[in-house]
């Protein structure tokens, strides 16, 4: 629904914004006023790249303007033409007009319903303001202004009742007509920008919760880490926003299609807002019931009124929400048995201790990156590899990149490094964490981090007494007891139980599960332990001189062949479809073209 509203507002308020064309010019077609939306439209999306970080500093004057221009206007209409308009904040006279109009006033709630819309997406501007700075200016300015607009505009009406439909403009005096005509214009390109924001916004979020396909983020500022662009879905958003606007070009129905898709955000919102308030704040349950009742009150009318309208053209957000839904699901399904597969046939310890340390293969000079999604054991892709060719690199080292609920993750938090094995295996393990900022960030020196980290384990390691190859150990020199809650979730399928964190201080590095060893400083190791140190530096040295081979498995899900009809058209066109448009992990974490190696493996759901 916020995708839907994301296509709705630049299309009805570019229109609107259009339509004033018209009022100067009556003989003008409603085909030349849907062109100068559409060239507007055209404009909008493709300044997205630039971010609003660099026209920001504009939209503050331009929306401030606008609401002192309209709420001067209104004060104007209301003094000008009736001022007994003001009787209408006295909740009389909507009981009186409910009564009076039965079916038909009950359902203009639908076209009510626009004058509040936009404040379903004020999330989007906690990207560019704090919290504190939205309530003052809705308070203070937004609040006042749009009653005064609305009172002015109803003092008009009562003299000039055939006006209805383009009151707004026609209640400007004709000396601000043009400059009025230019800041509604702006701001009509500001709420767009704003909506546009947000789906983008919540895009991202389904995209780090695994709910959406892998898409291309670009963080636009440096100072606000929340202001993105996502490059596919905004020529999407353009390419639908074009198509509503030229294919309904009666702003009517694209408002019945706007309220539609504005109440139900809404009305999702509260709800959500309802399990946040229980379960996140732990807030009591009449403050709680108290929310709930008097919120979904005023959205449940609103949403009963738009229910009337949904053959007027309030299908079309639906329509377009049952599209990403469809979408979201399908992937998320494909991903999950993905993981699921992997988890499930992933391969024993002692399978790879049988083969002892060559692995049952060549080790060639070198150090391979193998990629994959689980951040404990060695997943079956790996096997596969080695059944199937006849070497290995010398050095293996599997690469797990996890996407945590956390906002960022600091340089010095993001590699946790683990020995898999005995030491002459050389096979160990790198988590790579990031947090919402962080996603699909082009990190250039990725592979150079990955060795650094390695490096320092080994020297790290030698250290340890009494410890086994098989800890793992964090390589920070900050404590990271905090990081003990959430760092390293396996994106809730790997149980807290599992997860071996660590604390680490500059003197000593100690399993955080042994708090016997906790305050104690472990001495480094004897000529031995030293020696074996330097030896598998100059090792790992030189096997990565002779060169990384970046290994990624391919995992491509077929459903069987006696699935329903219904599971082989997701599996097999739409997830296939989505997995092929979608970026490639090589792309994801920079993988130089030369050095890359696929390994494809296919099973059945």
């Amino acid at each position: 629904m916020v995708v839907g509203d994301g296509i709705l507002t630049p299309a009805i308020s570019v229109l609107s914004a259009s339509g004033g064309i018209k009022l100067d010019h009556p003989k003008m077609s409603n085909d030349v006023v849907v062109i100068v939306a559409v060239v507007i439209l055209v404009g909008l999306f493709s300044m997205q790249h630039y971010g609003t970080d660099k026209v920001g500093w504009l939209f503050a004057p331009i929306v401030l303007l606008w609401f002192l221009l309209i709420g001067g206007i209104g004060i104007f209409n209301i003094c000008k033409y009736d001022s007994s308009v003001l009787k209408a904040f006295s909740p009389v006279y909507i009981y009186r007009y409910f009564k009076r109009g039965g079916k038909a006033g009950w359902t203009s709630l639908g076209g009510i319903m626009l004058s509040i819309t936009g404040i379903e997406a004020l999330f989007a501007d906690l990207a560019h303001f704090p919290v504190s700075a939205v309530q003052l200016a809705f308070t203070v300015v937004v609040f006042p202004c749009l009653l005064l607009a609305y009172s002015g505009q109803a003092a008009y009406l009562t003299q000039n009742k055939d006006h209805v439909i383009d009151a707004f403009y026609r209640s400007i005096p004709d000396g601000i007509y043009w400059p009025m005509f230019i800041i509604a214009t702006l701001a009509a390109v500001v709420a767009s920008q704003a909506t546009i924001s947000a789906t983008f916004s919540i895009i991202k979020q389904a995209l780090a919760l695994g709910c959406f396909p892998r898409v291309k983020v670009v963080h636009t500022s440096k100072k606000f880490l929340g202001q993105i662009y996502i490059p596919d879905m905004n020529w999407i958003l353009m390419i639908l926003c074009i198509t509503v606007t030229a294919g309904f070009r009666n702003q009517s129905q694209i408002g019945n299609a706007y309220g539609t898709a504005v109440v139900k955000v809404m009305l999702v919102t509260t709800l959500l807002m309802t399990l946040i308030m229980l379960l996140v704040w732990h807030c009591h349950w009449i403050l709680v019931l108290i929310f709930t009742g008097l919120s979904l009150a005023v959205e449940c009318a609103y949403f009963s009124a738009v229910l009337f309208k949904v053959d007027q053209g309030g299908w079309v957000p639906l329509v377009i929400a049952a599209a990403f839904l469809v979408i979201m699901y399908v992937w998320h399904y494909g991903t999950v048995k993905r993981y699921e597969f992997e988890m499930h046939s992933k391969v024993s310890m002692a399978w790879i201790l049988g083969l002892g340390p060559s692995l049952g293969l060549v080790r060639v000079p070198g150090i391979g990156l193998v990629y994959t999604e689980l951040a404990s054991g060695v997943p079956h892709i790996f096997s596969h590899f080695i059944t199937n060719l006849p070497a290995i690199h010398s050095v293996v080292v599997f690469v797990c990149v996890k996407y945590l609920p956390v906002y960022t993750v600091s340089e010095e938090e993001r590699f946790l490094v683990k020995r898999i094995g005995p030491k002459n295996f050389h096979m160990f393990r790198c988590v790579a964490r990031y947090g919402y900022k962080d996603l699909h960030k082009k990190d250039d020196e990725f592979e150079k981090k990955i060795l650094e980290n390695l490096f320092t384990f080994v020297r790290l390691e030698a250290m340890m007494e009494g410890c086994s190859d098989s800890e793992e150990y964090s390589l920070y020199g900050q404590r990271t007891q905090r990081s003990r809650d959430f760092l390293l979730k396996d994106n809730a399928h790997t149980s807290s139980s599992d997860i071996d964190l660590t604390i680490s201080t500059v003197d000593s590095i100690v399993p955080a599960k042994s708090p016997l060893h906790a305050n104690n400083t472990i001495p480094s190791s004897g000529r031995e332990s030293s020696q074996t140190e330097v030896d598998e530096l100059e090792f790992l040295s030189s096997c990565r001189d002779t060169g990384v081979v970046h290994i990624l498995g391919n995992t491509v899900i077929r459903a069987r062949r006696d699935s329903g009809i219904h599971k082989k058209i997701a599996i097999d066109y739409i997830y296939a479809f989505l997995r092929k448009i979608c970026r490639e992990n090589s792309v994801i974490f920079n993988v130089p073209h030369e050095s890359l190696l696929n390994v494809g493996q296919i099973f059945s759901v």
